[in-house]
C-alpha cells in the first residue's frame, strides 16, 4: 500500500512536468514561426503584398493563391506574412514602454511606502479604471493614426498591472532575510531597489508580459480595424479584417485569413505565457 502511494506521488509531478514542457515548447515553436515569418517575409511571400491585379480580385483559395486574393487582387498569403512585421513591432514597442514604467512605479511604491506609495498607487488605480481600447482610440484620434502613436496609446493603459504586481512582490521582499543581509553590507537606496529587488520581480513580470501579449495583439488589431493603426497600403491584420468584413458573406476568405493570423498569434503568446508561468513558479519546482 505504501509503495503504491509512493508511485502515485512520483507520477503526478512527472505528468505536470511533461505538460509544462509541452505547453512551453508548443508556444515557443509558434512564436518562433511568427518571428521567422517577420524576418524572412520577402523570401516566404510568393507575391508582392501591395501589387494590385484587378483581374484577379476576390479569387478564392487556389494553387496560385493559397489564401485567395482581396478586393484589389492582392495575394492574401503574402499580406498575412508581411502583416506579422507591424504587429510584432507594435507589441515590442508596447512592452519596451510598459514594463520599465510599471516596474519602476511598483518597486518604488512597495519599497518606499508612506505617501509615495499612496500617491503612486492612486495614480495606478486611475489608469486601471480606464478602458484600454477606448482611451487608446481617444489618444490616437488626437495624435493621429500610425504605428508609434498606436503603441503610445496602448502603452499608456498597459503598465498598471505590472506596477501592482511589482508592488505586491516588493512588499513581500521588503522584510525578508535576503534584503536584511544586503542592508548589513551597506546596500541601500537605488542600488538595493534595482540591484536586488528588481531581479527577483523580473520572472513574474516576464510571465505577465507573455500572458498579456494576446490581449495587446487583439487591441492593436482593433485599432487597425477602426482605421486608427498602421495605414494602408501597409499590410496589417486588423485593417485586412476590416476590408474583408465588407464581403464576408460572399468572399469569406478575405477576412478569415487575417483573422486566423490574429488567432494564431494570440494562441502562441498565451501558450508561451502559460508555460513560462509553470516553469518559473517556485511552487512547481519539483
Amino acid at each position: 500500500m505504501t509503495q503504491n502511494l509512493t508511485d502515485a506521488e512520483t507520477v503526478a509531478p512527472r505528468r505536470h512536468r511533461r505538460r509544462r514542457v509541452t505547453t512551453l515548447a508548443i508556444g515557443g515553436t509558434l512564436v518562433a514561426i511568427l518571428l521567422l515569418a517577420a524576418l524572412f517575409a520577402p523570401l516566404l511571400a510568393p507575391f508582392d503584398p501591395n501589387a494590385q491585379q484587378m483581374a484577379a480580385r476576390l479569387m478564392p483559395p487556389s494553387a496560385a493563391h493559397w489564401l485567395g486574393t482581396d478586393g484589389f487582387g492582392r495575394d492574401l498569403l503574402s499580406r498575412v506574412i508581411y502583416g506579422t512585421r507591424p504587429t510584432l513591432l507594435l507589441v515590442s514597442l508596447i512592452l519596451v514602454l510598459t514594463i520599465p514604467v510599471g516596474m519602476l512605479v511598483g518597486i518604488a511604491a512597495g519599497y518606499l511606502g508612506g505617501w509615495t506609495e499612496r500617491v503612486l498607487m492612486r495614480i495606478t488605480d486611475i489608469f486601471l479604471s480606464l478602458p484600454n481600447l477606448v482611451i487608446a482610440l481617444a489618444l490616437v484620434a488626437m495624435l493621429g493614426p500610425g504605428l508609434m502613436n498606436g503603441a503610445l496609446a496602448l502603452a499608456l493603459t498597459s503598465w498598471p498591472p505590472f506596477a501592482r504586481q511589482a508592488r505586491a512582490e516588493t512588499l513581500a521582499l521588503r522584510r525578508s532575510d535576503y534584503l536584511a543581509a544586503a542592508r548589513m553590507q551597506g546596500i541601500t537606496g537605488l542600488r538595493l531597489m534595482f540591484g536586488h529587488i528588481l531581479p527577483l520581480c523580473m520572472p513574474s513580470a516576464v510571465v505577465r508580459a507573455a500572458l498579456s501579449l494576446g490581449g495587446i495583439i487583439l487591441a492593436a488589431a482593433g485599432l487597425g480595424f477602426l482605421g486608427m493603426g498602421v495605414q494602408p497600403p501597409t499590410a496589417e491584420w486588423g485593417s485586412m479584417v476590416a476590408e474583408g468584413s465588407k464581403v464576408i458573406f460572399d468572399q469569406w476568405w478575405v477576412a478569415a485569413a487575417p483573422g486566423g493570423a490574429i488567432l494564431f498569434a494570440s494562441l502562441a503568446f498565451n501558450l508561451t505565457g502559460d508555460g513560462l508561468r509553470d516553469r518559473l513558479d517556485t511552487r512547481n519546482a519539483n
